[in-house]
């Protein structure tokens, strides 16, 4: 041993001292400590460590299928890995810096408790067809879980829908006053944006559940190694074709984090609605206090804490699609350190998406509306001013004529303060003898309402069955 290589640096603080990883044969001297914890994942990635248990047992049978691996030796990686799963889930596991990461803090474990057979578990394999597994595994789990939160979401959103097929509200275009609608309407808008959502989860999985192990490091294994068995075990729908592209694709990822992104960006239109019907200006809603605030010096004040903080954690969810984004668009061929750091900004990405469905679908159905409310705002802007073209056009009156007339009538209710129902027979007639008694049916909220009757529209019997299909939708499995 030279003097140069007898001068090893003393463990980092907090750092046990370890035993050479399992790389260490070609290098000459150990890892720099702040190196050892800048390149270190165990933080982090330890999430991983269920799955990687989970992809490693596969992997294992599999190599004693194709009598790669003893059945002595499969026996002993199967009990220690249910002693290591035991440790995991208890909290007991020692988690070590000098391993890394997840993928070698559990070999070594496994290799303490069974001896040789955990140092063959490696055959066949590398940690960059590993962590590709496992961060698939991991993914597509919780891809199921965001699934159903979205379902559940929605289910909350359908009951208040159901409840307030009826009850009238303004719609708007560029926040003015448009249209009468119902908020049951003005809610299923969000169940259908919520209902593409999962259909774009649904897709993005099957991207997402493609076997990468057997890639090995980059151009496979010389192993007769069975890789259909292995993606029957876990749960696979294929195998990832191409041995480069399987340890380097992060495309799975990305698509998922643009999925969340998608529903961030729902939730938080949702939030921005809720935040501006709580003010005391538009007073349409009530949310329960227990998600609300109030101020620490103006005791009057109860602020919509979690619309608001769903609004803003959508930016972070956008920074995570754009950071993963940018984190793969200058990489060579095949899997580099770069990829370590995809981990993180996807984590976080799920954590916030569950986190905000989670306590969405509690909050709407709490979400209380206030009709009078609502309806004086449907009267405040000549909502039913179409629906007066509208009626002048089936007295045989060509559209732009009937706008014509219709924005005449509007201005003189405007001089007069009242609304278009409050005109005069009299009155309406000097804009058009078309005008029969009959306009009076047209002009109602209710009305306007009601005869939008057809596929998607307001009314409140197409609430209904729109609330009915919803509902069959997601009792599909």
């Amino acid at each position: 041993m030279t003097s140069r290589q007898s001068k090893k640096k003393p463990p980092a603080r907090g750092v046990s001292a370890s035993p050479a990883k399992s790389w260490s044969g070609r290098f000459s001297e150990p890892v720099d400590a702040l190196v050892k914890r800048f390149t270190a994942s165990v933080s982090f990635d330890q999430r991983l460590a269920l799955v990687d248990i989970r992809g490693s047992l596969a992997h294992a049978r599999m190599l004693a299928a194709q009598r790669i691996l003893s059945r002595r030796d499969l026996a002993a990686i199967e009990r220690g890995m249910a002693t290591v799963e035991r440790e995991v889930r208890s909290g007991r596991f020692e988690w070590s810096l000098d391993a890394e990461d997840v993928h070698l803090n559990i070999e070594r474990r496994l290799t303490a408790l069974v001896g040789d057979a955990g140092k063959r578990l490696h055959t066949g394999r590398s940690r960059n067809d590993q962590v590709a597994t496992d961060v698939r595994l991991y993914l597509r789990d919780e891809v199921d879980a965001i699934h159903a939160l979205l379902a559940s979401l929605q289910k909350s959103m359908l009951d208040s829908a159901e409840k307030h097929s009826g009850l009238v509200m303004p719609g708007f275009t560029h926040l003015q006053v448009a249209q009468p609608v119902t908020f049951g309407h003005h809610l299923l808008a969000y169940v259908e944006m919520f209902e593409r959502d999962r259909e774009r989860l649904a897709d993005c999985r099957r991207r997402i559940n493609r076997l990468p192990l057997g890639a090995a490091a980059l151009a496979g294994t010389t192993f007769p190694i069975d890789r259909q068995r292995v993606a029957r075990e876990l749960g696979f729908e294929s195998v990832c074709e191409n041995s480069l592209d399987a340890v380097s694709d992060r495309d799975f990822a990305i698509e998922f984090c643009a999925c969340a992104s998608l529903i961030l960006t729902h939730l938080s239109r949702l939030s921005e609605e809720l935040i501006l019907w709580m003010s005391p200006r538009f007073g349409f809603v009530k949310i329960p206090d227990r998600f609300c605030t109030g101020s620490s010096i103006m005791p009057q004040k109860k602020n919509p804490d979690v619309p608001e903080l769903v609004r803003g954690k959508t930016g972070r969810v956008f920074g995570a699609l754009t950071g993963l984004l940018t984190l793969m668009k200058g990489q060579p061929l095949a899997y580099n350190k770069d990829n370590q750091e995809d981990k993180e900004p996807l984590f976080d990405t799920v954590d916030t998406v569950k986190d905000c469905l989670a306590v969405f679908a509690d909050m709407m159905a709490g979400v209380r509306p206030v009709p009078e409310r609502m309806r004086a705002a449907a009267l405040e802007g000549y909502s039913t001013a179409t629906d007066l073209a509208d009626y002048l056009v089936g007295k045989g009156v060509p559209f732009r004529d009937a706008h014509e007339i219709v924005a005449r009538a509007v201005r003189a209710a405007e001089e007069l303060n009242c609304d278009l129902s409050e005109l005069p027979l009299a009155t309406l007639r000097g804009f058009s003898r078309r005008i029969q008694a009959d306009v009076a049916d047209w002009l109602t909220l209710e009305a306007s309402v009601s005869r939008r009757s057809h596929v998607g529209g307001t009314a409140p019997k197409q609430v209904l069955r729109a609330v009915a299909r919803a509902r069959k939708r997601l009792a599909r499995p």
